[in-house]
């Protein structure tokens, strides 16, 4: 196949792809694609990986119409996982815990980013522009000791404050030395700031919320606890914040720009970032340098942790390997690359330069 016929093979597949996937939801795609039948998509031993992903992941159901329909939500996903391998050839997509849910519940249960105003909190800075010469060629927070081990946010919509955490525990070890890992329960409970002008944007714990308020809570409330002293539930609760018992507190924070060498240099600087992106291909998600065809970058749903970025990743022989951002997710370890997403960079891919904030933990 010579390299003008695979390119409108790839167009062909992403066109129809996205037609029969309900995770593609963007208008701009929407409207130049017809709804059409992919049950033509041939699948073999169906019971046979059904079984194998019941064993692994400990599933059982408490009625045979359950299991019989999860079954069929399974197939659909075997079908979702193919397409996005076309149409995300750099990465590898498969069976994952995930297999199970229909997309909608998978947004419901595991995104949670609020589609709110992007207007910045009253304390919210505006990062300035830092010099990017000079940058390493690849980083890794990790590599240092500022990343505590992947948690899990369970059936919760709380992604933003795992974000939220993620970022001022890094900037803690920064300012202190020592690692804590803080407690994203005290968000879910205690944290509902919101603008006043847009009920929308509100912090709703399992609900969804903004990392920026987020961290305009913690300044106001003085700080976050330990994980330890107010241990995460995954649901919702009354709030018990203890002032006296503050593990880290927030001196400022800062909206990053949407330029990706600004991002890196505010990485390197700053210590991990809080970043939103668009999670359609996530659910899928094995391994390796995701870099889909299409993929919206207005539609943020989910807040991770940006700490670090790669030269060149891994790819298939016919494709260039490509530079990436190493995102920390909060859907356990038992998830993607050891509960880690990689995700090509220098094409703003998600939208992952949209949304992106550092902040400065007080030095205690």
């Amino acid at each position: 196949m010579n390299h003008l016929t695979f390119t409108v093979f790839l167009l062909f597949a992403a066109v129809t792809a996205i037609a029969g996937d309900d995770s593609y939801s963007d208008p701009l795609i929407r409207q130049v694609v017809q709804e059409q039948e992919t049950d033509s998509i041939p699948l073999s031993n169906v019971d046979h990986h059904f079984n194998l992903f019941k064993t692994k992941f400990k599933r059982t159901y408490a009625t045979q119409e359950e299991h019989d329909y999860r079954m069929k939500v399974f197939k659909a996903n075997l079908r979702r996982a193919e397409r996005h391998q076309l149409l995300d050839p750099t990465a590898k997509h498969g069976v994952t815990k995930f297999s199970d849910l229909t997309p909608a519940e998978f947004k419901q249960n595991y995104l949670g980013l609020k589609k709110g105003s992007l207007k910045l909190p009253a304390d919210a800075n505006t990062a300035p522009v830092l010099p990017t010469n000079g940058l390493p060629e690849d980083f890794d927070w990790r590599d240092k000791g500022a990343v505590t081990p992947v948690k899990n946010q369970g059936s919760c919509g709380s992604c933003w404050s795992f974000s939220t955490t993620g970022a001022l525990e890094g900037s803690h070890f920064l300012q202190t030395g020592e690692l804590v890992s803080l407690s994203e329960q005290q968000l879910v409970d205690c944290d509902h700031e919101c603008d006043p002008a847009e009920y929308n944007s509100c912090d709703s714990g399992c609900n969804g919320g903004l990392m920026n308020n987020a961290f305009e809570y913690i300044l106001k409330a003085g700080g976050l606890q330990k994980e330890e002293d107010y241990p995460y539930t995954g649901k919702d609760g009354t709030c018990h914040f203890d002032k006296s018992k503050i593990a880290a507190s927030v001196s400022n924070f800062s909206v990053v720009s949407t330029d990706e060498d600004q991002i890196a240099a505010n990485l390197v600087k700053y210590g991990p970032l809080a970043i939103g992106i668009n999670a359609a291909w996530m659910q899928t998600y094995i391994g390796q340098v995701s870099c889909p065809y299409i993929c919206s970058k207005q539609n943020m749903d989910h807040g991770v942790l940006l700490v670090g970025y790669g030269s060149a990743g891994y790819a298939p022989l016919r494709f260039k390997d490509k530079p990436y951002w190493i995102i920390k997710n909060s859907w356990g370890a038992d998830w993607g690359e050891d509960g880690y997403y990689k995700l090509c960079s220098g094409y703003n891919a998600c939208g992952m330069d949209t949304m992106v904030s550092a902040v400065v933990a007080t030095n205690a």
